[in-house]
């Protein structure tokens, strides 16, 4: 039997039982859509961290010294515990960095955790849970900020305690209307009076959340509201991005040194750039990426078992049909290779289906959330591969059985 009339009749077959051949291929449709719409995602994240997240966050072209490490989800229990006693970092330490580092743009220390919200009035007018920052002068300049209205925080801000404030563009729009009304106005930042010296242009937002709702104060100012943190952060922009690890191995230097730390002995801080992100968000990835074939596995075996029950009870029904086609001169290889052909049409018709499903529901993921969703060529293809993998294995033993038949039984057989 040519393949061309064995696909004809498994095309046939599906034809005349829709309904059935619909219900066979659910668990490969489900696995096959679920593989497909998972990897959009994962790749969609790994993208957009790439792209957007890390330059928000750190920026190539920078890098930061923290007391933890950004990566601190990849450690254990024990390794955690032993730098939750590091020292926090301290103006001390960020004075060190800036004299080891005299060409950088900009050395700034920034608070940390446990960063602080509050409430901004102004008059009757209030925003609810506003991140609060205490920064030195040189962060708005790490962080690329620019000033859509007002002045950013100057040195003398920061050495008087000045009572002033920058907001980002989201704050002054909703409290003020126009970013332009913001200037020179008194607001209240939970229970102190500041005003507002500057707002920012907006940045926009990374993964529904917004880089332009917060409220900037001077550091010193800042732990006269709030206190010390119990991380405090350096930030460093050099020049270009092939400067950072020589300005990292300079920073690290001058910390060991100004910590009087002993050669050998491990560092109690931690220099992290925008690729320690990256590195973290792919360990993370990483567990997924393992556990996504498991469970796609489970469906393509169930998906896989139900094929291989419905063609037994094809190759059960169509016993009499089996006999003819032998009587006429029809072979065991010409049986077998219509049963494997319409078994692997079958699976591979539920593996496209799979895709499209996949495709559609990533593609809603990434309109109602703020997601992003990547529909790749190889998850596609393992996709169909799967589904067609599935057919050839789970259709071998119907498609032998069918070809195993007594010709003059499967006559007599009604």
């Amino acid at each position: 039997m040519p393949f061309y009339e064995a696909l004809r009749l498994a095309l046939e077959s599906i034809r005349t039982a829709k309904l059935r051949s619909f219900f066979t291929l659910l668990g490969i449709i489900v696995s096959v859509g679920f593989l497909v719409a998972v990897v959009a995602i994962i790749q969609g994240m790994n993208a957009y961290v790439k792209e957007n997240i890390q330059d928000a966050m750190i920026g190539t072209n920078s890098f930061q010294v923290r007391r933890l490490p950004i990566s601190l989800g990849i450690f254990n229990d024990e390794e955690v515990r032993r730098m939750q006693k590091r020292p926090i970092i301290s103006y001390e330490d960020a004075e060190a960095v800036r004299r080891a580092l005299p060409d950088a743009q900009a050395v700034a220390f920034q608070s940390g955790w446990p960063t602080p919200v509050a409430d901004i009035t102004y008059r009757t007018h209030t925003l609810g849970n506003v991140i609060v920052f205490g920064v030195s002068p040189e962060y708005q300049v790490v962080q690329d900020y620019k000033f859509a209205a007002g002045e950013a925080i100057n040195e003398i801000d920061m050495r008087d305690r000045r009572q002033v404030a920058i907001l980002g563009n989201d704050i002054a729009t909703e409290l003020f209307g126009s970013i332009e009304r913001a200037i020179g106005k008194p607001i209240r930042v939970g229970r102190r009076e500041l005003v507002v010296k500057g707002v920012t242009a907006k940045k926009g937002r990374v993964l529904g959340q917004s880089f332009d709702a917060f409220a900037l104060v001077p550091i010193s100012t800042f732990e006269t509201m709030y206190g010390r943190r119990k991380t405090t952060t350096i930030s460093v922009k050099v020049a270009r991005a092939d400067d950072v690890p020589a300005a990292m191995a300079r920073a690290e230097e001058a910390l060991r040194v100004s910590r009087g730390l002993r050669p050998g002995e491990e560092d109690d801080f931690a220099v992290d750039k925008a690729d320690a992100l990256i590195a973290f968000w792919k360990n993370l990835t990483r567990v997924l990426f393992a556990v996504i074939p498991a469970v796609v596995c489970i469906g393509i075996v169930v998906g896989g078992i139900v094929i291989m029950n419905i063609m037994l009870m094809s190759v059960n029904e169509r016993t009499h049909e089996i006999g003819i086609r032998k009587s006429l001169g029809a072979t065991r290889t010409d049986i077998r290779r219509q049963f494997l052909v319409e078994a692997v049409v079958l699976s591979a018709l539920g593996g496209l289906i799979g895709v499209g499903a996949g495709w559609l529901l990533a593609q809603l993921v990434a309109l109602v959330t703020p997601l992003p969703a990547r529909v790749t060529l190889w998850s596609v293809a393992a996709a169909m591969a799967l589904g067609a993998g599935t057919g050839v294995l789970f259709g071998v033993y119907p498609a032998t059985r069918a070809a195993r038949l007594d010709p003059i039984t499967a006559l007599r057989q009604e």
